[in-house]
């Protein structure tokens, strides 16, 4: 059998394989719902500290798998907008997510290893957030665009501000796998839990009295005082994490009482390298 034929028949038994996955398709954008190319990478390049409420990113070892990550980045980007509105509320907020995460790890990279902060990724004239060095359905993009204009405004769920990463210390952590829209509310809440039992990120002290907690709640408030589960204020919000805030019983009773002052530590802006 001549080669050129031979090479045809394994392209045509590779395409049947691969429409045959079990992988969910969006329909005709050929986005993988599963995410399982960014999963992968995720489980080999982040890993939980061992607490389980931060992590860490081997960004020497994903600059290894550079090539990797831009061709799962360049799927995305393939999306179009007209495919992005069939999607479902949880597909459209797990691509988001994802893209957030993806494209900032790739941000990182672009500098790596001469940063020590995500802000070195930026310029005097121009944040990293605001830099469009990426295209997301369409157009070109930047980091505030995903976040700010469109899952904090489209999708009202504070838990969102546990699952995107600015790939900084004092971000909530990024999960070594990937959001997927059956875990979405699973791992939006897990992300919550985590985050607001880190006792560097949010904290009861007994010597001031105050809860000292991340800066995303100054810089946020808004949302966590209009969002999912309808608090009217911030207290509402750390008195439903009373049981994550602290391990004592009286802190607790106060915290669900809504009588200790609140106070906002200084945000780690370091890196989140696994050689930091």
């Amino acid at each position: 059998m001549p080669i050129q034929r031979r090479n045809a028949i394994k392209l045509m038994a590779f395409y049947a394989v691969f429409a045959s996955s079990p992988h969910v398709f969006a329909q005709g954008s050929g986005l993988d719902h599963s995410y399982a190319g960014w999963d992968a990478l995720l489980q080999k390049h982040v890993k939980w500290l061992p607490d389980g409420k931060q992590s860490r990113m081997d960004y020497r070892a994903l600059a290894a798998d550079r090539a990797a990550l831009q061709a799962v980045l360049a799927q995305w980007s393939a999306v179009t907008p007209a495919q992005f509105a069939t999607f479902s509320r949880e597909q459209q907020m797990v691509f988001l997510i994802n893209a957030y995460n993806g494209f900032t790890a790739e941000l990182i990279l672009t500098k790596y290893p001469n940063l020590k902060s995500i802000k070195d990724a930026g310029s005097l004239l121009q944040s990293p957030w605001k830099n469009k060095f990426f295209t997301l359905l369409g157009e070109q993009r930047h980091l505030d665009w995903i976040e700010h204009e469109q899952l904090r405004p489209n999708y009202n769920d504070p838990r969102v501000h546990a699952a995107v990463n600015c790939a900084s210390i004092g971000c909530p952590a990024l999960r070594p796998d990937a959001f997927t829209p059956a875990k979405l509310d699973a791992q939006l809440t897990d992300g919550m839990l985590r985050f607001m039992s880190d006792r560097s990120r949010n904290r009861y002290n007994a010597q001031s009295g105050k809860l000292e907690v991340s800066a995303i709640f100054k810089w946020f408030r808004e949302d966590f005082e209009k969002g999912q589960r309808g608090f009217a204020k911030l207290e509402d919000v750390f008195a439903f994490y009373a049981d994550q805030l602290t391990n004592d019983a009286a802190t607790r009773d106060k915290l669900r009482a809504k009588t200790v002052s609140i106070s906002f530590l200084d945000y780690d802006w370091s890196l989140n390298d696994t050689g930091r």
